[in-house]
């Protein structure tokens, strides 16, 4: 009988274990905006050659976000929403867009205005363990940052599945 209870205590702990591993994973959220310091642009490209790179990583659970290529790659399988925001200086053109697995998602956009302008969107995506999402450029755009952080680029996961 005593073997038996162990044998059962052995089998709840090894549960409580795994069950508390899948609980910690399952806390992912991100946050960043583009310059690590100062203020400046980044742009116009032609051709844009990579994501833009958020270099100010104000949190980063479950180490989804790397910081060195501006690439998420969703560390679980589950439904996740992100936002990125631009800013431009009057006078630029700005656009943006969101892309999954090099898909694009949404954009943000603002031609040329008189004064600075700002944007934003988001979306909710359903992704599997190891799709990536990042936004990037559009050609000959930019895209204005300063340390109060006008263009960030963030995302968490909702529920896992």
């Amino acid at each position: 009988m005593e073997q038996k209870l162990d044998r059962i205590v052995t089998l709840f702990t090894d549960a409580m274990k795994e069950l508390r591993s899948e609980i910690r994973e399952e806390k992912v959220a991100f946050s960043a905006s583009l310059l690590a310091s100062g203020e400046g642009h980044t742009g116009p490209m032609n051709p844009v050659p990579s994501p833009l790179i958020y270099k100010k990583v104000s949190s980063n659970y479950g180490n989804g976000y790397d910081s060195n290529t501006g690439i998420f790659t969703a560390p679980i399988k589950g439904v996740y929403f992100f936002r990125f925001y631009a800013h431009c200086q009057g006078g630029r053109k700005m656009a943006v867009s969101l892309y999954k697995n090099d898909q694009k998602q949404c954009s943000v956009y603002s031609e040329k205005n008189e004064h600075n302008d700002n944007a934003s969107n988001g979306t909710v995506l359903t992704l599997e363990k190891g799709d990536q999402i990042y936004t990037k450029l559009w050609e000959d755009s930019w895209v204005f940052d300063d340390p109060a952080g006008y263009t960030s680029f963030s995302g968490f996961l909702l529920f896992s599945l």
